[in-house]
């Protein structure tokens, strides 16, 4: 029996989610997608993911990989799985990939990206996908902050209490805001991330732009590794898992993400 490892690249809608890792009695990313490659291949299939996303987060380009014995040409797995995924949920792309590969220890580096939007009146058809912040913000203040946030620190104090690590340290690549009419964009890219330290950076960016907190105390915690000279962690709907990169591109150019 020839035994294949396939690689998906997944989009999904993290809002009817608890998460992407599998729970008992819960609907989670995993778990549908486990469930309908089981229905695909006739196989029990338990799914490798470069990262868990947590309730109510989004993914542009999560990227998935299992075993299989299957012969389906890699081609085919595309518009067989989406005829099988709910609408909340699509693969992207399909590639075999080496036996060896793993999406989470062999990704080199993931890129978030979290969304407000900056007007007094919310808007209904984002509010699942952006944070609402009628206040007015300091970006240069801001961009002070997230500047400070770049290169390799002990994020410590960048972590929320449930996933415990060995080691604290992470190397931050990029960190910035961009800015479309209302929109403010904080993209972050790194070699890895701790439990919710995006949305502690957001939250705390937030702070920063509001008046709040100066830009100084991104430095502050770096050093003292205190949690609480940071701000609130910011919620889930408004951030997004853009794109794992690996040493070579898994699916082609520009990895055919759901824009």
């Amino acid at each position: 029996m020839i035994v294949r490892q396939i690689a998906l690249l997944v989009a999904y809608d993290g809002t009817a989610f608890a998460g992407f890792q599998r729970q008992p009695s819960r609907r989670t990313v995993q778990g549908v997608l486990e469930e309908a490659l089981q229905r695909l291949t006739r196989e029990s299939i338990r799914l490798r993911a470069a990262g868990r996303t947590d309730a109510g987060v989004h993914a542009e380009g999560q990227v998935v990989a299992f075993a299989t014995s299957s012969s389906i040409p890699v081609q085919r797995w595309l518009p067989a799985l989406n005829g099988l995924l709910p609408a909340d949920v699509a693969v992207q792309a399909a590639a075999e990939v080496p036996r060896t590969f793993h999406p989470r220890y062999d990704a080199i580096t993931k890129v978030y990206r979290y969304t407000f939007l900056r007007r007094a009146v919310r808007c209904p058809l984002r509010r699942l996908y952006a944070l609402h912040v009628p206040d007015p913000l300091q970006v240069e203040l801001m961009r002070e902050a997230a500047a400070a946030m770049v290169g390799e620190h002990d994020f410590a104090a960048f972590q929320n209490v449930g996933r415990p690590v060995k080691c604290s340290i992470r190397r931050v690549y990029d960190c910035r805001l961009e800015e479309w009419g209302p929109w403010l964009y904080f993209w972050v890219e790194a070699n890895g991330f701790l439990y919710q330290m995006v949305r502690v950076m957001a939250g705390t960016l937030l702070e920063v732009g509001r008046g709040r907190l100066p830009p100084q105390s991104v430095l502050a915690a770096l050093a003292e590794k205190k949690r609480e000279l940071l701000g609130p962690t910011a919620p889930p709907h408004g951030l997004c898992l853009m794109k794992v990169n690996y040493a070579a591109e898994l699916f082609g150019e520009g990895d055919a993400l759901c824009r």
